[in-house]
């Protein structure tokens, strides 16, 4: 795995499909579960409990970097109307259930 936790967690060792169903998982196993992880890891696929909470970490020290101004919000193209700086509602939706 990368040693840069931006890469990591995008970094092609999970799939788009198993990055879905993390971020599912997530939200249906919260952190007052039994078995977290082995519920998480099962949700997804193909890795164990302590992949599953390992890729939770780096997902954590990704936001904390964002929310610290550490990581520029990237410059998405627009297909209308101007955001002028505002999330979309897309972004809000998921900057949310994080």
């Amino acid at each position: 795995m990368a040693s840069n936790s931006m890469s990591a967690y995008g970094s092609g060792s999970w799939t788009v499909k198993q990055n879905k169903a993390f971020e599912r998982a997530l939200a249906t196993y919260d952190e007052d579960t039994p078995d977290r992880w082995y519920n998480v890891a099962r949700a997804v696929g193909g890795t164990t409990p302590d992949e599953a909470k390992r890729q939770y970490d780096i997902l954590v020290r990704d936001i904390e970097s964002i929310e610290n101004g550490h990581v520029p919000f990237p410059n998405y193209k627009t297909t209308g109307g101007s955001t002028k700086g505002k999330l979309r509602d897309e972004e809000k939706s998921v900057t949310q259930a994080l």
